[in-house]
This record gives C-alpha cells, structure tokens and sequence, in this order.
C-alpha cells in the first residue's frame, strides 16, 4: 500500500492548516525562545561577569587595604624592632653603668678605708712626733736652764724665743773707745765662757758687735763687726768649733743704755753672744738678738 501525506487538520479555528506552515510556526517560536533564552543567559552572564568584576573590584581594594596594613605592620614591626634594639642597647648600657658605678663605690669605699688607715697612721706618727718634739723641747729647756745659770755667773744671761742671750758690756768685758782688741784683763772671762760653751751639743753660736753713739754710722758697723770678730776669734783660739759660730755688727743701733755720758757710752760698748738651737734657724741664717 502507498504512503499518502497527512491530510491537513484543523487548526484551533477549525480551519485546517497545511503541515508546511505548521513546521514554520515551530521554527519560529523555537527561534524566539532561542533568542529569549540567549538573551535571558546573555543578560545573567553579564550580571554575572559584573557581580564578578565588582567582587574582583571589591577584594582588589581589600588586597590593597590588607597590603596597606600589612605594609604599616611592617613599618610598625620595624619601629618595634628598632626601638627593642635601642632598648636592648640602653640596657646594656645602663647595666655597664650599674657595673661601674658598683665597681666604683667598691673602690671608693676601699680608697676610704686606705685613707682612714693613712689618716691614722699619720695621727699615730704625729703623734708620736708630738711627743718627741715636747721631750726634746722639756730637754732643751732643762740643758738651757742650766746654761743660763751657769754664764750668769759670769756675766748678764737673758733668755729670749730662740735661746740665750749674754751681755758682755762694761761690767764683764770692757772696750775701749774706738778699740776692738779684748784687754788681756778680760781673757779670764772669756776662757770661763768658752769653758761652758764648749759642752754644748746642737746649738749655734752668733757674737754680735755694738758701739756707742759717737762716729758716722758706717764707721761704727765697721768697729762693731772688729769687736764681734775680735771675740769669736778668742773663743776659737779657745777650743769651740768655728763651724758653729758667726759675727755680726750693729754699730751704735739699738742701744743699751740712753743717754751720752761716759758711762751709757761704755755700757752701749759691747758684744753679745747668741746661743740658739740648731733646729730653730731661720733659712739657716741666726735671727737677730731681741
């Protein structure tokens, strides 16, 4: 039997529509909703891709953001960092400080001691030379005492701040005016004197020369000095050292006696004779009679 094509049906006016057109009819809506589905697809890929680009752009800004903190952390880590080091370093420092200053308290301390253990010994030593010098001052004054008892015998003895003073004038060694010489008559005084002076230890001996008011002032230091000389040389001649001697004239300075009779003249007409510690020279010079 033969293949015959449907018979066209109705269509939904009861009319009957051909099958070529009804195919076309298909196509078409096929197309369309093709199209709308493309277009509804087209317009969520787009939604999307832009949902996706402001996501991309979002996250872009919070990468940036989380670069920027990150960045800061590591600017603020540096800082950190840094500061822990000159922290690190200030306390080294200061513990070196600590160190030194112990270290130098220590010292200190040990340097106070020392000085205190000085000081000390140094108060002992004085002390000790207090001692010494009172006996040797308690010794000199016994031995001075003596001495001045002794040559007051003979002649004026006076004791004075460095020692003893002896006033040979008138009364015990006579001088001429205008002489120098000693009188053989006074050589017995002279020798008494050097008797005693010769068992001294540790004591100097200074002559001094004087005038009287008459003659030019240059003169009678000249004429005083003679009779101061004229003295120590008989001592020397006597047996005391010439070491431990000096001469000295004043001429008619510092009188004994006022006034310009004979017998103020001849009293100023005089030697004296100093006798003064060793120990208590004056730049090794004997100091004036006073």
């Amino acid at each position: 039997m033969g293949f015959s094509p449907e018979a066209p049906g109705p269509n939904e006016s009861g009319l009957a529509v051909a099958p070529g057109k009804s195919h076309g009819r298909l196509a078409l809506a096929l197309g369309v909703i093709a199209i709308g589905l493309s277009l509804v697809l087209g317009f969520l890929y787009l939604s999307s891709v832009r949902r996706l680009e402001r996501q991309v752009a979002q996250l872009s800004q919070e990468s940036e953001a989380f670069r920027g903190l990150i960045e800061r952390a590591q600017d603020q880590s540096r800082v950190l960092a840094q500061q822990a080091s000159q922290a690190a370093t200030s306390a080294q420092a200061a513990a070196q400080q600590r160190d030194l200053a112990k270290q130098s308290q220590e010292n200190s301390e040990a340097q106070t001691q020392l000085a205190r253990q000085q000081a000390a010994a140094e108060q002992q030593r004085a002390d000790q030379a207090t001692h010494q010098a009172e006996e040797y001052r308690q010794q000199r004054e016994a031995e001075l005492a003596q001495l001045q008892e002794a040559l007051s015998q003979i002649a004026e003895t006076r004791r004075t701040a460095m020692g003893l003073v002896m006033t040979l004038d008138s009364k015990s060694v006579r001088f001429d005016f205008d002489k120098a010489d000693v009188k053989p008559e006074y050589r017995d005084v002279l020798n008494r004197i050097a008797g005693i002076l010769m068992t001294l230890n540790g004591y100097t001996i200074a002559v001094y020369g004087y005038t009287d008011d008459i003659g030019t002032q240059t003169y009678n230091l000249q004429l005083s000095q003679r009779r101061a000389e004229a003295v120590r040389d008989f001592l020397v001649q006597a047996g005391i050292s010439p070491t431990i001697m000096s001469t000295k004239g004043f001429g008619k300075s510092d009188p004994r006696v006022s006034g310009n009779s004979e017998q103020a003249r001849a009293a100023n007409r005089r030697v004296e004779i100093g006798i003064v510690d060793s120990r208590l020279l004056i730049n090794g010079q004997l100091p004036a009679p006073k």
